[in-house]
């Protein structure tokens, strides 16, 4: 695979002498661990439905990574061959990054949700030579399915399946032989390991404006960002990293995969998102520190308030995705005892906004953070000139994280030629420098003229007992150019109507004009795997919903 990552080189040298780039690879922070603390425990995976675990030292840990890395090779993979990996947070994901870390391969994280339609555009625009799947997971044949799709697919060579039975089982190719004592291993694992700007990572924007774009990241992209997130956190080598946020998302991969790693801590991965589950894995596991999104945070906090079993050694819970309501930082804090800390950040630069763990709780609903360090921001106008603070713009970030490019789509990299990238987002900046995200660009609601602050009102909403999820998109009106139509799922057993949701907003004291005209109550939101309500699906939904009336 030929990878076009334009955005690298040009900023290489500046990133160097600033001392963001730290030229290391996951290979280099590894054998750190495996000289450092060869014994420590590395990675604990719990398999729910199973009801099994998988522990590994950070010695059996590249043990293993060396004999699937030479496993890999047999398979016909070389340095810059793409590898898909569509698993759960299994500890096989883990190992299989770190493998093609040992060879120079490329990983390819794809959520276990996606089907043959997301599947056949990635493995083909990717050009996957191989792709590891679950023979089954939570009642759904993978195998099968891929099996499928592989004709049409011209660079899928292997398909290798956990828990398969046949010839093309992980276990029979890739993790049984004990392939890292081979006469040949020793050189087939330094012949071709990457260097800090190799790609090490393709993965997928999630799509919550539409069309997937092939996300190019290097060693030193990812660890400028992991680095100061883990200082701003206080993280070190003596927590214990949960992770039940999907790895094939970048908040898994990057502080559930590699941070533990790079920190020589221990990290703990849970694969289905059962709340009860993860207090007893918290307690059992002593976990110190989690990030997920706001659901995730909600349910945990219900399973310790009404199971009254507390989770002590949880210091810190960032949550991130979708802004914080006021009420759930208030229960989390007394329930969980745990710091909230918010944070927005983005396929293309990992985390870009975190508060600190000594801001005020209030900062976690009101903002979505400062930048981390090796981090610019600007908000600007129509006239992209920067606008004071308080005032609504379009928000650019310049950054030491920032990605390679997309993949064979360079002219939608938005990046300009001082480096500064164009997120597609909209905020404010308070004088302070903390940022409020108040919508997608693509999402504005211009009704009459006047700009509808979505986020503020979807924010409102879900302050309402009856509102389990909120979200607030434009439909097309003759006279108006777009009116506002609110999309609710309501909480069970809750009532939710259109004079209620008005009634309510007056009494927030909300502008009329910014009162949405419409109300369309959902049994669930389209969302993206990592809880990322897609609006562009709401607004198709609602066109094929009117033009039905």
């Amino acid at each position: 695979m030929e990878f076009d990552a334009v955005l690298l080189a040009p900023r290489r040298a500046r990133m160097i002498a600033q001392g963001l780039w730290h030229d290391r690879t996951i290979n280099a922070e590894l054998d750190a661990c495996l000289s450092a603390c060869p014994d420590k425990l590395a990675l604990t995976a719990y398999r729910v439905e199973a009801g099994d675990e998988k522990r590994f030292t950070y010695r059996e840990l590249a043990s293993m990574a060396d004999r699937i890395a030479v496993g890999l090779t047999r398979l016909g993979v070389q340095k810059n061959d793409v590898v898909a990996c569509q698993l759960p947070n299994w500890w096989q994901f883990t190992l299989l990054y770190l493998a093609c870390s040992r060879i120079g391969a490329v990983i390819n994280p794809l959520m276990h949700i996606f089907r043959e339609r997301e599947l056949n555009f990635m493995l083909k625009h990717g050009e996957a030579k191989v792709i590891v799947a679950p023979k089954t997971f939570r009642g759904f044949d993978f195998e099968q399915m891929i099996a499928a799709i592989q004709p049409g697919l011209p660079h899928l060579k292997h398909v290798v399946v956990i828990d398969g039975q046949g010839s093309n089982s992980f276990e029979a190719l890739l993790s049984g032989p004990a392939w890292e004592n081979e006469p040949d291993a020793a050189a087939i694992l330094s012949a071709h390991r990457p260097g800090p700007d190799d790609i090490t990572q393709l993965i997928y924007t999630s799509g919550t404006t539409g069309e997937p774009k092939g996300v190019m990241h290097s060693a030193n992209t990812v660890m400028a960002n992991i680095i100061p997130y883990a200082e701003r956190l206080q993280l070190n080598a003596e927590d214990v990293v949960l992770m039940a946020s999907p790895m094939a998302h970048q908040t898994g991969f990057m502080y559930g995969l590699m941070m533990p790693i790079m920190l020589k801590a221990s990290a703990v991965l849970q694969d289905i998102w059962e709340p009860k589950k993860a207090v007893e894995i918290i307690n059992r596991e002593k976990a110190t520190f989690t990030m997920a999104s706001t659901p995730f945070l909600t349910d945990l906090t219900r399973a310790v308030s009404e199971g009254s079993t507390p989770v002590p050694t949880l210091k810190t819970f960032l949550c991130a995705g979708a802004p914080i309501p006021g009420p759930l930082v208030e229960q989390a804090r007394s329930a969980l005892s745990t710091k909230i800390v918010s944070a927005w950040g983005m396929t293309e630069n990992g985390a870009v906004t975190l508060i600190a763990l000594n801001d005020p709780d209030e900062r976690a609903f009101t903002t979505d953070g400062l930048p981390l360090p090796g981090v610019e921001l600007k908000v600007v106008g129509a006239d992209e000139q920067s606008l004071p603070p308080g005032e609504t713009g379009k928000l650019y970030v310049r950054a030491c994280s920032n990605f390679g490019g997309y993949l064979r789509r360079q002219h939608l990299n938005g990046t300009d030629a001082e480096d500064w990238f164009d997120t597609g987002d909209l905020a404010r900046m308070d004088a302070q420098g903390y940022i409020r995200i108040t919508g997608r660009s693509k999402d504005v609601i211009i009704r009459g003229g006047e700009n509808i602050p979505v986020v503020e009102i979807e924010s409102l909403l879900y302050r309402h007992p009856a509102v389990a999820m909120a979200a607030i998109v434009a439909y097309p009106d003759e006279r108006l150019g777009e009116r506002a139509c609110a999309v609710v799922v309501t909480k069970p057993g809750q009532s939710f109507d259109m004079p209620t949701l008005v009634d309510y907003l007056k009494a927030q004291k909300v502008a009329l004009q910014y009162i949405p005209e419409r109300l369309e109550l959902l049994d669930a939101m389209p969302a993206t795997p990592s809880g990322k309500i897609q609006k562009f699906k709401l607004r198709e939904q609602l066109q094929t919903m009117l033009s039905a009336r």
